[in-house]
């Protein structure tokens, strides 16, 4: 069985959008947020403030659901994910999001049950019905250390723990997808026989595009859901086609080897004087 990771980021990728700015513009505080933002050491503290906000609005955890049903997301995206996942690959998401608006989303889509792991930033609701965002990286207590991503999630570390946990007894290919510039680390983290899918005119594309000898996976740009689709099952039928081929080779191989060592071990005729 070939074996293939897809991973995945979420927001611009399998959404065609911000799951944050989503929540923002949907719920009336786009100029909260706008007044918010250089005030906040980070993006994710921005978000977890901006929910503290949005709560004492009287906005709830229903109302932030609710909205997450009208979402965009590219009619070919959900066909992609349940034709990648049917071919046998693992697929997995990680996204510089939350698990609340992530799996929300899934779930409405009907996408949930093909993830087998989901990495972002942490998320619960407390005592007082308000949804609250951790880092997946505690910058105070770990700091990852990595100059290319933003201090709560480097996406890069999260691909090298991946690679370390697949099965050393099975050869394992991996398809990454993404637009965000914090996609660009785990792309320099991808090897030879990988693949990444940069969406082509977003940031990680262009970082990709500024050196792209950098990168030692096959890089394979895409614009849309259609685009994504196409490209996405064509290297997976590639890739199965490819490692079908050298598993028939290698048997093939083996039987002649096996049939030619049997031949030798067999006695030797007598010779019989006249």
């Amino acid at each position: 069985m070939v074996g293939i990771v897809v991973v995945f980021d979420f927001d611009k990728t399998i959404i065609d959008s911000d799951s944050d700015n989503w929540v923002v513009d949907e719920l009336g505080a786009t100029d909260l947020f706008n007044d918010l933002l250089p005030t906040m050491p980070n993006w994710n503290s921005l978000m977890d403030r901006m929910l503290k906000e949005l709560h004492a609005r009287g906005k709830t955890i229903e109302d932030i659901a609710d909205i997450f049903k009208r979402i965009p997301i590219h009619p070919r995206i959900a066909p992609a994910i349940k034709a990648a996942h049917a071919l046998g690959c693992d697929l997995r998401i990680v996204s510089d999001a939350n698990t609340f608006f992530i799996e929300t989303i899934l779930k409405h889509l009907e996408l949930r049950e093909y993830f087998s792991e989901i990495n972002t930033n942490p998320s619960l609701v407390d005592e007082e019905r308000r949804l609250r965002i951790f880092p997946y990286h505690d910058s105070h207590k770990t700091p990852h250390g990595c100059s290319l991503c933003p201090p709560n999630m480097c996406k890069g570390l999260i691909i090298e723990r991946i690679q370390a946990s697949v099965s050393e007894e099975e050869k394992k290919f991996m398809i990454y997808l993404g637009d965000g510039s914090g996609d660009y680390c785990p792309s320099l983290k991808l090897g030879d026989g990988d693949h990444v899918m940069p969406r082509k005119g977003f940031p990680v594309w262009d970082l990709i595009c500024k050196n792209p000898l950098l990168i030692k996976a096959e890089i394979h740009e895409w614009i849309d859901g259609e685009d994504l689709e196409r490209i996405l099952l064509g290297l997976i039928n590639k890739i199965i086609s490819i490692e079908e081929t050298d598993q028939f080779i290698s048997a093939e191989y083996k039987l002649q080897t096996i049939s030619v060592s049997a031949h030798e071990s067999l006695p030797k005729a007598l010779s019989v004087q006249q």
